[in-house]
Order: structure tokens, then C-alpha cells, then sequence
């Protein structure tokens, strides 16, 4: 049985981790190189990295702090945020980055996750969708949440799959940053329709949340920021606990 991962998630701005509820009211929370370090050591399995600026201006920094990352950990981690091109893809490779998370110009232009696929192999593109529930149909955002599609998710991600993307994140917009729990039911469906690994995202407050998404759920990985930022869930006790209820993790 392939182990189940567990992620946190970095959202950089301006060279600092920072988090908010819904992608809104963004606090700073810390050093992202420091964090990489110390999830690392902590038993993480995986890293994410989001440029939420994503603005031409900041993509310099990124991609130096991204040399950094690289440097500190010894963990895989993915890059994403503003990444809209193969040349965008490659500099990041270059830099030390194991995979990127490509979802606004995916969507924009689905093309690129072949050009990705082709050129890198599909191990290392990601294909994030940020999801609202519209009156009972998930559809996809933009732009960090900002901006509505009417690309309905399922479809989406099964297309995606089929262009050559290893990965699925999938983050429900309705339970981000609210620590209530993941989408469970989504995620589930995910797993129905899918052949490749899924990383569920959004919603992750308690130790039973990830648990559940896990199994109830069937994702492959696990992420989440605020939860593991605060210290409201330490790694080490977490994967001792799914341990404890039979869901495998590595130690």
C-alpha cells in the first residue's frame, strides 16, 4: 500500500510564509526557509510553496528563494504561483524545485500541462484547482479564488490527468482557512474518476479532519498550513496517530 503524505502548505508573500481564512486577512507567520527546515525535520513528507503574489516584480525573489529552499531541505517540495510558461516551469526546475503547481494558466491555456508533461515527465506538474460549490456544482476559480469560471472541476481535473498532470490539488474555497473539516465527499469523487494521486487541501482544524479525508475521503496527501503553522498539530503526533488507525504513513 502506497503511503498516504502528509503536506504543509507555505504561502509566500513579499519572502515570508503568511496565512489567511479564504485567502483574505493575511497575516505574516514566519521565515519560509526556517519553516522548510523545520517541517522537514519534523516529518513532513512533502512541501508547498505558493508565490501569492505571483506579480512579474516578485518573480525574481521567488525563484532565488527557491535556491534557498532547495539548499535547506531535503525533503521533495513544489513551486507554484504565477507560473505560466515552460521557460516559467524550467527556471524553477533549475532553481531545486522537485515539481510545480501550475492552475490559473492551466486553465487559461490547457496546453501547458502537456508542454510541461513533454518536456519534465508528468512527476513534476501539479495541477491545482481552487474549487467553489455554486449551487450544488463545483466549479473552478481563478486568480487565487478571485475570479469565478464555469469550468466544473471533475471535468477539469480528469482532463488534466488525461494532458499529463501527475497530481491533483484540489482545494475547496468553501473550507479554506475555516478549520472545519476538509470536502470529504469531493475528494471521494476525486478518487472515483481519477488514476493519479490527489492532495486535499482546505478546511484541515483537528487530527480526525485528516484522518477522515484520508479514509473516508481517499485522498493520497493531506495539506494544510494554518493547523501545522500554529503549532494546533504537531507532525511527529500526527503520523503516530494515523499509524494508530491503521492508515499507513512513513515515519
Amino acid at each position: 500500500m502506497v503511503a498516504k503524505r502528509i503536506i504543509p502548505c507555505l504561502d509566500v508573500k513579499n519572502g515570508k510564509v503568511v496565512k489567511g481564512i479564504n485567502f483574505e486577512g493575511i497575516k505574516d507567520v514566519g521565515d519560509p526557509v526556517q519553516m522548510g527546515i523545520k517541517y522537514s525535520e519534523d516529518g513532513a513528507d512533502e512541501l508547498v510553496y505558493l508565490d501569492i503574489n505571483a506579480s512579474k516584480e516578485e518573480r525574481k525573489t521567488f525563484v532565488e528563494l527557491v535556491e534557498k529552499i532547495a539548499l535547506g531541505i531535503n525533503i521533495p517540495f513544489t513551486v507554484g504561483g504565477g507560473i505560466s510558461s515552460l521557460d516559467d516551469a524550467s527556471r524553477m526546475l533549475d532553481a531545486g524545485a522537485d515539481k510545480i503547481s501550475i492552475n490559473s494558466a492551466a486553465i487559461a491555456r490547457p496546453e501547458l500541462i502537456s508542454e510541461i508533461a513533454s518536456k519534465y515527465g508528468s512527476q513534476f506538474v501539479v495541477c491545482a484547482i481552487d474549487g467553489i460549490c455554486v449551487e450544488k456544482q463545483w466549479l473552478a476559480t481563478t486568480h487565487g479564488g478571485s475570479r469565478m469560471t464555469d469550468v466544473e472541476v471533475f471535468k477539469w481535473a480528469y482532463e488534466a490527468q488525461e494532458r499529463g498532470a501527475g497530481e491533483i490539488l484540489f482545494t475547496s474555497m468553501n473550507h479554506d482557512g475555516t478549520r472545519n473539516g476538509y470536502a470529504c465527499d469531493v475528494y471521494a469523487k476525486f478518487a472515483d474518476i481519477l488514476s493519479i494521486p490527489v492532495i486535499a487541501s482546505g478546511g484541515a482544524g483537528t487530527l480526525d479532519h485528516i484522518v477522515e479525508v484520508l479514509t473516508e475521503g481517499r485522498a493520497d496527501a493531506a495539506l494544510a498550513a494554518s493547523v501545522f503553522h500554529y503549532g494546533q498539530i504537531a507532525i511527529p503526533e500526527l503520523k503516530r496517530a494515523l499509524l494508530s488507525r491503521n492508515i499507513n504513513v512513513r515515519i
